[in-house]
């Protein structure tokens, strides 16, 4: 059986999403459940905090401290590429196996490693 959980105490949790969409609630319930906080409200966080990155797969780091969660946005280097070369958002359920095309300068990919 796990510790039991000090309110003061901080806590890190890191969860892959997609940007700007709806995490489920059923996905998330296990993983902060425990930890005191409402799977829905901390969804609605993350919704709002991943709204540059639309439909992107990224990191979100979610620091828990008094049953509260600060939510942070980790992209990953693919991320920050595709981001870097423009492309318009797409819908994930239409379009599979997409072909990423466009120009990045050097000083970009310096940046982004």
């Amino acid at each position: 059986m796990p510790s039991k959980f000090h309110p003061n105490e901080i806590k890190v949790v890191y969860l892959r999403c997609t940007g700007r969409e709806v995490s489920g609630t059923s996905a998330l319930a296990p993983k902060i459940g425990p930890l005191g906080l409402s799977p829905k409200n901390t969804g609605d966080d993350i919704t709002k905090a991943t709204g540059d990155w639309k439909a992107l797969r990224i990191t979100v780091k979610l620091t828990i401290q008094n049953r509260q969660a600060q939510t942070e946005v980790v992209p990953s280097a693919s991320a920050l590429i595709i981001k870097g070369i423009k492309e318009p958002p797409r819908d994930r359920k239409k379009q599979k196996n997409i072909k990423h095309s466009g120009n990045i300068t050097f000083d970009e990919i310096v940046s982004i490693a």
